[in-house]
Parts: structure tokens; sequence; C-alpha cells
């Protein structure tokens, strides 16, 4: 259950910032530690996980992945910021993004955000930018390839579709009607109704596929690549994701970890300045109605992201 309490400010150690946030974005990741719900995984790695962050609830009791702020304090042996530079980060499974303040080690992930946006529009983009980066650099993308997205409305697929479309792709975008103007003003020239029909029955292949959520039908996904194809899954069952398939079959599978880096991160920034990868917002909220925002991302259907953000 999520509540509102007032906890001490936090004091930077020798290398750490202490970053007054501004912005935080809710993700399907935070939804899953708030519930303990990780409806993708092995039962086996579901154990794994309550263990690890907590049988009761989370032990981490404050949430939150990603951020964007100002450093107001560090301490003394930071040599990599100093005060009023304005950050986007990725806490990761350190959490606290929902708060007015966070320490993180500046050797961490936190670099400065981007210059052409906002507070609200950099928090979107640390989590889900590092994921589709990491896929799309794996889909090793040429000029006129077919690459369908299967979850493209969310916060890694939204900018996964600019990616791909940056590389010179044909993009196929598969989602919700209603994400499907959004997703074209992105890149996207086919956009298919998840709802509707299944893509895997399509007579269509494509050279890649990004199956963000992790749930159409793998032989399907298989069937519906080219010769020397590649399926990559991005937020599935690990024991799906397997390095090749047939010996007979030049088409593969990837899945695991992305990387999370300094370096990605500040490509990522590279990126967006150069007009590459814009934010997209669905609605954004004020800190105290954290509720009503894991409410809209519980639901399904956000078109982007939901942002919340602090008034200090």
């Amino acid at each position: 259950m999520l509540h509102l309490r007032d906890v001490e400010k936090p004091i930077p150690k020798d290398n750490e910032v202490l970053i007054k946030i501004h912005a935080t974005t809710v993700i399907m990741g935070d939804s899953e530690m708030r519930s303990s719900n990780f409806p993708q995984m092995s039962t086996a790695l579901k154990v794994l996980m309550r263990l690890a962050m907590g049988i009761r609830g989370p032990r981490k009791k404050i949430l939150g992945q990603q951020l964007a702020g100002e450093i107001e304090a560090m301490g003394k042996a930071v040599t990599l910021f100093k005060p009023g530079d304005q950050v986007f980060a990725v806490t990761g499974f350190g959490f606290g993004a929902y708060a007015e303040y966070k320490c993180m080690s500046e050797n961490s992930l936190v670099v400065l955000k981007p210059t052409n946006m906002t507070f609200e529009e950099a928090s979107t983009i640390p989590v889900g930018g590092l994921e589709a980066l990491h896929y799309m650099k794996k889909a090793e993308i040429e000029s006129g390839k077919r690459v369908l997205i299967n979850g493209a409305g969310g916060s890694i697929g939204t900018i996964a579709v600019q990616l791909a479309k940056s590389m010179g792709a044909e993009v196929f975008a598969v989602d919700s009607e209603p994400k499907f103007d959004m997703l074209r003003s992105l890149g996207a020239e086919h956009t298919i109704d998840y709802k509707t029909e299944l893509f895997t029955d399509r007579n269509e292949t494509y050279d890649v596929i990004f199956d963000v959520v992790g749930v159409a039908p793998f032989s399907g996904c298989m069937n519906s690549l080219n010769e020397n194809g590649i399926y990559l899954q991005g937020n599935g069952s690990v024991s799906r994701g397997q390095k090749s398939t047939a010996k007979k079959s030049n088409k593969r599978a990837q899945a695991g970890p992305a990387e999370f880096s300094k370096e990605c991160l500040r490509e990522l920034k590279e990126l967006i300045e150069a007009g590459t990868i814009k934010a997209v917002i669905d609605r954004t909220f004020p800190l105290e109605q954290m509720v009503e925002a894991h409410r809209i991302v519980d639901q399904g259907g956000k078109k982007g992201n939901v942002v919340v953000t602090m008034v200090h």
C-alpha cells in the first residue's frame, strides 16, 4: 500500500551527491515491486525476487527507479558534479525516486540531463531509454529492415520506435488503437491492434521482432521472422529467451538484462539533444496523488509515461 509521510532529509556521504528531485516516473516495474506481483517471471524467479526484495512487501520503503532533478549538495570527495547541475538518473533497485531528495554516488547512473528537456520530460527517459537502446543495438538494424515492436506504446516501446526509425527501419508498432496517432508521430509506418488480431497470425515476416511485453507466442514469433532475423525479448520469462533456435535455422532469439551504464545514459542524452528521441507523457500528477498515478499504470493503456512532480 502506498502512503505519504515525512522522512528525514538525507545527508550525502563523501562520494555522494544530494539530488533535489523535481520529477519521477511511475513505470510498470514500480507497480510490480509495490504489489510483489511479477507476472512474466517463472515461479522460481518470483520466489527469489520475493526473498531478495521482501516477503511481505519491498524492504526499500521509498520506491521509484528514475528521476530528474538538480544537485543541491555533495560530499567532499565528489569531482564530477557541482551544486546546481541539472541531472537525470537511474536509482534501480536502490529505489528512492518517490521523494523530494535522494543521495546517489557520483559514479552511479546519474549524468547531466539533456539541455532541451524539462525535468518532467527527462524523468521519463532513463530506464525505458536504456532498455530500448540496448535491444535496438542488439538488433543491428540497417536501412530498409522491417522491425516490429510489440508493446510499442509504453515507456520502452516509444523510445524503441524512435531509435529504430532513426536507423532507417520500416517500423511496425503493435499496441492498442488509441495509441496509433501517437505512434505514427514517432515514426511508425504501420500499426497493429493487439486487441483485434495477433501479429503472429498475419501473413507477414520481419527482420527484427522486439517483444517488449514478452507475451506473444514464441513459436509464432520465430515463424514470423525472415531468415537471419532476430527475436528480442525485453520483458518476458527468462526461460523463453534462448541464444539460438533450431540448428537448421538462421533465426536467432535473445533475452536477458539490458546494459545499464553511465556511458549509455550519456549516449541517450546526446541522442535527445540531437533530436532523435523525444519524451512521451500521458499525464502528470503531483506527489500527493501517487496512488492515482499507480492506478493509471496498473490499469494499462497509458500512452508513454505517467509522471509525478515534486513541489518543494
